[in-house]
């Protein structure tokens, strides 16, 4: 079973959210693969991640880029890790099959839009249904807090 961290984001947006926990992932030595909601968002994404001053060299590619093996970090629209990754994000509202395959599960969801909150207590009932150990994060003033 996964750890699944669901992260309510109420200060920033996610493309400012996920570099500090991708940073954290590299430093670990894990491989993440990060699952966006749409072609147009992967792209968005890849750039800022691309442009991303801290950490400000974040590793990563896609089926555009290729070679999934020497990617350290993968985005893609698929349920997928082709890079062998044992951190999943699940931006976008997304969700996965395959939370068992993996060690962590990072959940960020946008907390000032009542759908995506929605969606995510129902993301989190199917979890912890699952066996999965859960764990809430809310934004405060500096970083991260478990409420849970």
């Amino acid at each position: 079973m996964a750890e699944i961290g669901f992260y309510h984001l109420t200060r920033t947006t996610t493309d400012q959210a996920l570099p500090p926990l991708l940073g954290r992932t590299l430093a670990a030595k894990q491989r993440a693969v990060i699952r966006c909601g749409s072609a147009e968002r992967l792209a968005a994404l890849d750039s800022a991640l691309w442009l991303c001053p801290d950490p400000d060299w974040l590793p990563h590619g896609s089926a555009a880029t290729g070679k999934p093996t020497r990617q350290p970090i993968w985005l893609t629209e698929a349920d997928e890790a082709p890079n062998e990754a044992r951190f999943l994000f699940l931006i976008d509202g997304m969700s996965s099959d395959r939370l068992a395959e993996y060690d962590r599960v990072f959940d960020l969801f946008d907390g000032n839009d009542e759908t995506a909150v929605a969606a995510a207590r129902q993301r989190w009932a199917a979890a912890k249904a699952a066996g999965h150990t859960l764990s809430y994060w809310q934004q405060a003033a500096r970083g991260w807090e478990k409420k849970l």
